[in-house]
Formats: structure tokens, sequence, C-alpha cells
């Protein structure tokens, strides 16, 4: 199937579109559907595993014992901050509340009309409140570009095939990715554990989960070679203010701050919080002990910047420790592991400064630290390399995607 230009345009009456194929007519969605809102289910009720897949406003939720709809629908996102996205349900399933359920009209297609849906962006007509939703009064009276049902048909043919061949290269490329994610993590793990040198004697570490070490290294707690371990802010100061950055996990990003996104804080506050030690120091360790806990960051300037009790900072010994290293051991998947097994309760994202104090750390000789911290930040800037291009490679993809949907089915270009 190829694609092509259609010979003659009309102006559109569609508010964010200009012209359509002469022959389209616009007509609004109450014409071509109609819209209804799931139905109510309590998130005890949703089970892991059951007989039918229950859908609230962002796609599959989990399963249910009972279904409300059975057939093929596309279903809109009525509430919250993604209301509006599109998403397909087909043989029996659970709508919720919270999912918009399109009845379709007769010689209408539901993937052609999913995807018409998914470029008008719903999400811009979304009710301005405490939580952002969708008025189906609204966006039923909304005009859009509707081809004859044959065209439609072929629309939908040609995205399915078209799409799907973008998908397999995305996904061929995300697993790329991902293998170098995992290449990283296993060289980071082995060259803590086990050093540069390869052909040095090793030694019982006396830690199961460890296991052998270089014969000359040592074992030690993380507060015996750090000045000090202490967090951020446990109050919360005044945002109002864009005079210094507060600091908080959700800043940190792939081992570096996101100064750009932060929150600011006042003057007064900043000099209290810096008063209360929640102020890092040049080569200071940045470690998150909320959310995704063992992620780390090394402070390589003097900034004037406060953290949130999200962080716990910890100032290595100098003469002790390297900070790179330190970074590079904490964020390795032997000190996660070792972290998570102080998380305690089921669904629980958070350690305490106590239990990131008493972690075992590996620790070689610190001219081998130095040595480990320069090899690392070699080999990892070539990997984060590779894993950047193949991310934009992605990006392209998407954009080619989106692109694509765009054209076909507001008639930029004929299918035929």
């Amino acid at each position: 199937m190829k694609s092509q230009y259609y010979q003659t345009y009309k102006n559109s009456e569609t508010e964010w579109l200009e012209k359509i194929p002469e022959h389209w007519q616009e007509k609004r969605i109450k014409d071509l559907s109609f819209l209804q809102s799931g139905i109510n289910i309590t998130s005890e009720q949703i089970e892991e595993e059951d007989k039918y897949p229950v859908y609230g406003g962002n796609g599959l939720r989990g399963y249910f014992s009972k279904y409300t709809n059975e057939g093929e629908y596309v279903l809109i996102g009525r509430q919250g901050a993604l209301c509006g996205n599109i998403n397909y349900a087909s043989g029996k399933f659970w709508a919720t509340e919270h999912a918009v359920v399109v009845y379709l009209k007769p010689n209408i297609d539901c993937k052609w009309y999913g995807e018409m849906l998914r470029v008008m962006n719903l999400n811009q007509y979304s009710v301005s409140a405490a939580q952002p939703g969708l008025s189906v009064d609204r966006i039923k009276r909304l005009l859009l570009p509707a081809p004859p049902f044959l065209e439609q048909q072929a629309i939908a043919h040609y995205l399915d095939t078209k799409t799907a061949q973008i998908d397999r290269k995305i996904d061929l490329l995300t697993q790329k990715a991902q293998r170098y994610e995992e290449l990283k993590r296993s060289l980071i793990n082995e060259t803590v554990t086990c050093g540069l040198d390869k052909s040095v004697p090793m030694k019982d570490s006396g830690i199961d989960w460890i296991g052998e070490i270089p014969e000359h290294w040592y074992i030690s707690h993380v507060k015996r070679f750090c000045k000090k371990v202490t967090d951020g802010a446990h109050t919360s100061p005044d945002l109002s203010s864009p005079d210094f950055p507060f600091i908080t996990v959700v800043n940190l990003t792939d081992g570096a701050l996101d100064f750009d996104q932060c929150l600011y804080t006042s003057y007064s506050d900043y000099k209290q919080l810096v008063r209360n030690g929640c102020k890092p120091h040049k080569f200071d360790v940045l470690y998150s002990k909320d959310g995704t806990i063992s992620e780390t960051v090394v402070i390589d300037e003097n900034r004037e910047f406060v953290v949130g009790s999200s962080f716990i900072i910890l100032r290595p010994h100098p003469s002790i420790v390297n900070s790179k290293y330190i970074s590079y051991l904490l964020s390795s998947p032997i000190m996660k592991y070792q972290a998570r097994l102080y998380v305690k309760g089921a669904g629980l994202t958070r350690i305490s400064i106590f239990n990131v104090s008493k972690l075992f750390a590996i620790l070689p000789p610190l001219n081998e630290q130095k040595e480990i911290a320069i090899y690392l930040d070699i080999k990892i800037a070539k990997i984060d390399g590779i894993i950047k291009t193949i991310n934009a490679q992605v990006q392209k993809l998407q954009e080619l995607r989106k692109t694509l949907i765009n054209d076909v089915v507001t008639g930029k270009i004929k299918v035929a």
C-alpha cells in the first residue's frame, strides 16, 4: 500500500486543521459515536489475575471476575494529568469510571477513529480544577474530519502496517539500550568488588552476598569512613522566592542534578538550612534514601544550594576514600541489594540514615580507588554515549510515527 497526496483540498471548519480533502466531511464526535463513562470499581476488587481485564483512565489496571463490555472499543482517559489519552480494549473487559467508553455508530472504523481522537489531543480540552478532567458534554461537540468508511478502513490498515514496522524498530533499539544499561551495571559491580587486576589473590569477605574480594581489600561500615552522614531538610522551606536552589531526589537523573527544573527557596530559609547542615560541600556524595534508593551523585563544584530530606549527605574522609569511587560503589547492584535488605514492608521505598551508616562497603587502598574511579569514568562515558545515540534514534522513530499518524488521519497524505 502506497501513500500520495489527494488531488484537491478544501478549507476546514475544524479549529486545529487548516485544510482537508475535498470529498471528506466534517462531523461532530456525537454524530459518529456515543460517549459514556465506565462503572466504578474499588482498588480492593481489582486483582493481579482474574478472568477479565480492567481498564482505567490510563490503560490496564488489573483484572476482575465480571465485565462491563464486550467487543472492540476506543477508551478515552477521563481524569488526571493524562486525561484525554487514548487506549483500545477488545473482547470482554471492565471499564472503570475513569475511562470514557466510545460506542461507535455504524460504518465507523475503530482504529481510524481512535487515532483521529489521539491526533486531536483531547487533553487540551481538560477542565481546570484540583484534578484535571474531561467534560464529556464538551468533547462530544468537537468537530473532526471524517473520510468515507472505505477510506477509514484503508487508513486503519495502512497505519497498522506502518506503525507495526516502526514499533518493531523501536522495540529492537530499546532492547539494545537495555543491554548496554545491563552492561554498565555489570561493569560497575565487577570493578568495585574485584578491582582492575584480575590476577591478585582473593579472600572470602565473610559476607555471603559479597563473596570474595581481593586479598588486600577490606570491609568497613559507611559511617567509619565518613566525617558526616546526615540528611537534608525535614521542614518545608519557603518556596515562593527564587533565591537559592532546593534540590530533592526528583532532580537526580542519570547521576547528575537538574538545577533547571528544581524548586527555589528564600534567602532566610536558605541560611537556616545551611546552619542545619543541609548544604552539601564539594566532594560530598548525595545518596537517595527515598523513592529510588541508592542513586548517587558527587558534588564536583562549590555551589550555593540545599537539599531536602530525600537525600543523605555523605562527607568522606579524603585520606581514606575517594568520593567518586564511593559514589560508584554505593550505586552498584551489590550495594543496592544490601540497601533493600533494610527496606522493611511491602511497597516501602525509604531507607534510614542509621541503616545507610551501617552498610558494609568494600574498600581497596586509596590509590586503587582513584584508579577504579578514573577507569569507570572512561568506560561509563563510552557506554552512556552509545545509549544516548540509541535513545536519539528511538526518539526520531517516535516522532516519525506521530507525524505519520497525523498526516494520514488528517488527509495530508492519501493511502491507496
